[in-house]
């Protein structure tokens, strides 16, 4: 295992300083330059992972490099890909993107190659929808598809379905768990290779990784189920894998869902565990979202929603980490930073509808914005 220790130590912007700790820093703030490893994120807003559906048999094409490459050319600092299956049976729908062949490698790299040159870092976050896969596209509905329709057997850790009219899905026996760790590992190579400078497990929403972690999902009596050890297994399996095949100076995130927001169901004391047990083999930082697991869980959706459970992560796991969910406000982001709630902000929605959040929010925050260069000529501010 790559035994690199996470490295936090920032630049704020306008001055420099040598610790080791943001947090010690009470005047770090949404545009400070992060640290981790060896890579430097030039502020700490990040475009959330956000599916497109627009792939052909996985692969990557023009409408995801100017998707991507739009939030790279408008300030972001950190340009995450969407969740990416590491197997054809991995995608939520025929439209996901994939990394299960060699061929996925080049249309990625493409983008890679744009992003970078607009000073973005570039991430993928690598994923198994599990028993939420096989579905059409939202727009269209995303009901489940039929095999006549293209869809395709899915699997989980227990034969329970998401809704109770699906199929049941296959539960996974051991040498279908194995066959997942190979997949990521593989996939996480190709990423590599690709050029992506940060690569994120994607454990949250409902999907493969986490049906083994919630026990509204994960039934089984084995090493993979029951007991708390035995749920995250798999997952901490993984990450130790990925860490393993991973360059020293490369980031590892992993995205959880902190609660189930249903009784009986994962919560924020074992979100808390799991993350100082991903610290220990070399996670750099959680990427904290919430629910997915069932359709009928009550959550209280409403700005920063989620933001408590990131600063609890955060304080308790001793580890970076990600704050997201209908976070739009430049004020509010930056509030979470200052406020050490979080080390990264993730938008996703309002990324979206701005492409330049990034450097409107610069402006908003009474910074130049770093304009890219054929549009800073006529946009920069002029002087009084």
């Amino acid at each position: 295992m790559n035994s690199e220790s996470t490295d936090l130590s920032v630049k704020p912007h306008g001055c420099t300083s040598d610790s080791k700790h943001d947090r010690e820093l009470p005047e770090v703030d949404l545009l400070t330059e992060l640290k981790i490893r060896g890579v430097t994120f030039r502020n700490r807003i990040v475009m959330s992972p956000m599916c497109q559906y627009s792939a052909s048999d996985g692969f990557a094409n023009d409408w995801h490099l100017v998707h991507l490459g739009s939030r790279a050319a408008g300030g972001a600092a950190l340009v995450m890909v969407e969740a990416t299956a590491v197997a054809p049976e991995g995608r939520i729908s025929p439209g996901d993107l994939g990394l299960w062949s060699d061929e996925h490698i080049e249309p990625l790299a493409r983008i890679v190659r744009f992003v970078q040159s607009q000073g973005a870092v570039a991430g993928i976050q690598l994923a198994h929808a599990g028993r939420k896969g096989s579905c059409d596209a939202p727009w269209r509905g995303g009901h489940r598809l039929k095999p006549t329709e293209g869809g395709w057997e899915v699997v989980a850790p227990s034969p329970v379905p998401f809704q109770e009219s699906d199929p049941l899905p296959r539960e996974l026996d051991e040498a279908g768990i194995e066959q997942v760790v190979q997949a990521f590992i593989a996939a996480a190579q190709r990423a590599l290779k690709a050029g992506f400078q940060v690569l994120e497990i994607h454990a949250a929403h409902g999907y493969l990784l986490h049906e083994f972690l919630s026990p509204l999902s994960n039934r089984r009596t084995d090493p993979y189920g029951g007991a708390f050890e035995n749920r995250v297994r798999l997952l901490v399996r993984i990450a130790g894998e990925l860490r393993r095949v991973m360059p020293a100076d490369r980031p590892l995130f992993v995205r959880i869902s902190a609660t189930d927001w249903v009784e009986g169901g994962w919560d924020i004391g074992e979100s808390v565990e799991l993350a100082k047990r991903l610290r220990e083999i070399g996670v750099d930082l959680i990427d904290v979202s919430s629910g997915g697991i069932v359709p009928h869980a009550r959550i209280p959706v409403g700005k920063g929603y989620q933001v408590p459970f990131a600063r609890r992560i955060r304080e308790e796991a001793d580890i970076a980490t990600g704050a997201v969910g209908l976070i739009t406000d430049p004020q509010e982001a930056d509030g979470i930073v200052t406020g050490g709630d979080a080390d990264l902000v993730l938008l996703g929605r309002e990324l979206l509808r701005e492409p330049y959040w990034a450097l409107k929010a610069a402006q908003a925050l009474d910074s130049e914005p770093p304009w890219p260069i054929p549009y800073g000529y006529a946009v920069k501010r002029r002087t009084k």
